[in-house]
């Protein structure tokens, strides 16, 4: 990026999805920033219009053509049109972000989250797969409590939010508590249960992607993010989905080689540049709009002196976009 003149350009496919959205905006903090151009997740001919904060948003077909030219291509809309953005992309074509995971099983693929991975590490990779956020935001904080007391064990219950699946998890969700308040017919078209007031072990049999499938991919990233920081446990975890719109949150037990001292844990992890609310515990609604992690609630446990429960939140949106930004400013 060396003038503005020679802005290099980046493809974002998608260009209408939450993850979009946070990807642009990011993108726009760059200086200078990059030209963006923003694909649709169809191979639809006709120019497609949506309508944001009452401006246009011009996209274009998912084609060959619409990559050519980019030196990036974030892939933020359905791992259907991941796969078609990766078949269509040339040889010398721009490199891919997949943040949908589609990709993951590719040869060429590599999973990154530089904001958990060692600050020496270095990818080059046709294709760049964007961990799960409940992963970074976990493996980022296990990191941060191994450096200040060496673990033994954790366990983990991750609080999953209906932004995770997109705009139609979001609308599911605000018609289901419409309609509960109402008496009113149930749409179940994304988690084929009723999340609207109530709490997910599982989702229906009809649910689009069921939820044993987003356990086992966070804990398969989660384990590849570690990898790179020997002698930190692998925890037991847990997905649930909540009835909440945006954010992560995160029930975390942590057993210590030593007595951890909640208090000493509490400002070990504020000097490591961890945002640790002490006395008014973090909320994900709270942290919304927020970059990084925030920890609160941290108490021993009274039935293990060298364990401690903490409570963590990361807006799940903004995490996973800022990492595929970080990824593309190494390509760029």
């Amino acid at each position: 990026m060396a003038s503005a003149t020679e802005r290099p350009l980046v493809a974002v496919v998608g260009g209408g999805t939450l993850l979009a959205r946070e990807i642009r905006e990011r993108l726009s903090e760059s200086k200078p920033a990059p030209r963006v151009q923003l694909v649709s997740a169809t191979a639809d001919g006709s120019t497609l219009l949506a309508a944001e904060d009452d401006e246009a948003v011009v996209m274009i077909p998912l084609n060959a053509e619409s990559l050519d030219g980019a030196r990036v291509a974030f892939l933020a809309a359905s791992p259907a049109s991941s796969r078609r953005a990766a078949k269509l992309n040339p040889a010398g074509g721009p490199v891919l972000i997949d943040l949908t995971g589609a990709l993951e099983e590719q040869p060429h693929a590599r999973l990154r989250a530089p904001s958990a991975e060692p600050s020496a590490n270095s990818v080059s990779a046709p294709i760049q797969v964007i961990a799960h956020p409940a992963a970074i935001a976990l493996a980022m904080l296990l990191t941060k409590l191994a450096q200040a007391i060496p673990l033994r064990r954790s366990v983990v219950h991750i609080f999953e939010p209906a932004s995770e699946r997109g705009q139609r998890g979001l609308d599911e969700l605000q018609q289901q508590t419409v309609a509960v308040l109402s008496f009113k017919k149930l749409k179940t078209d994304v988690f084929d249960a009723q999340l609207g007031f109530n709490l997910l072990a599982r989702y229906g049999e009809e649910a689009l992607e069921p939820l044993e499938g987003i356990e086992q991919r966070v804990e398969r990233h989660l384990a590849s993010l570690l990898a790179a920081w020997p002698g930190i446990p692998m925890p037991s975890l847990r997905v649930i989905q909540a009835p909440v719109f945006h954010g992560h949150s995160f029930s975390v037990w942590a057993e210590f080689e030593t007595n951890p001292n909640a208090a000493a844990l509490s400002r070990e992890l504020a000097r490591q540049g961890v945002d640790v609310r002490s006395d008014d515990p973090p909320t994900n609604a709270g942290i919304a709009g927020h970059s990084g992690i925030s920890v609160g609630a941290i108490a021993a446990d009274p039935n293990n002196s060298r364990a401690c429960w903490l409570w963590l939140v990361a807006d799940n949106l903004r995490l996973a976009a800022e990492n595929s930004v970080a990824v593309a400013h190494e390509v760029l």
